[in-house]
């Protein structure tokens, strides 16, 4: 299916960014008169897909994420992060809740189950030395629609 609309966003994958990317799809988001929680939950699962881009694909270095997303005429919106960072090995483990690479920074290994319980879809696919995709779908009710 043929995206309605579309926009692309890219940006230095730098930790003051990750607020910016999710405003930026908040505001793409606004033309389909999403509810709150709606709003909130793309927010959140675009958060997550950027910041594992920050912290785990451009661990040390500094490289760019990109952001397209696409609106369908279904009210589906597809929103794809992308990197060009160390890629994940093994993608299946990766997803799994609680695992972690970095457990000496602590963290909790719990994004990309954040975004399965967030979105519709999630899609990961990582080429390791080549970068990481992940793609977010999500059916946008509405507010019309009493979401």
């Amino acid at each position: 299916m043929k995206p309605v609309n579309r926009m692309k966003l890219q940006f230095e994958g730098r930790s003051v960014n990750e607020g910016f990317s999710r405003t930026a799809v908040a505001a793409f988001l606004a033309q389909l008169d999403p509810t709150v929680e709606e709003v909130s939950d793309v927010k959140t699962a675009v958060s997550e897909a950027v910041t594992n881009c920050i912290v785990h694909a451009y661990r040390d270095t500094l490289g760019t994420v990109y952001i397209t997303a696409g609106i369908l005429p279904d009210n589906r919106v597809v929103i794809q992060i992308r990197d060009r960072g160390c890629g994940i090995p093994d993608v299946k483990q990766a997803m799994e809740p609680l695992f972690t690479t970095a457990p000496e920074e602590e963290r909790a290994g719990l994004g990309f189950a954040v975004m399965e319980s967030l979105m519709d879809r999630v899609r990961v696919t990582s080429h390791p030395g080549k970068g990481t995709c992940v793609t977010l779908t999500k059916r946008i009710r509405g507010k019309e629609a009493g979401a």
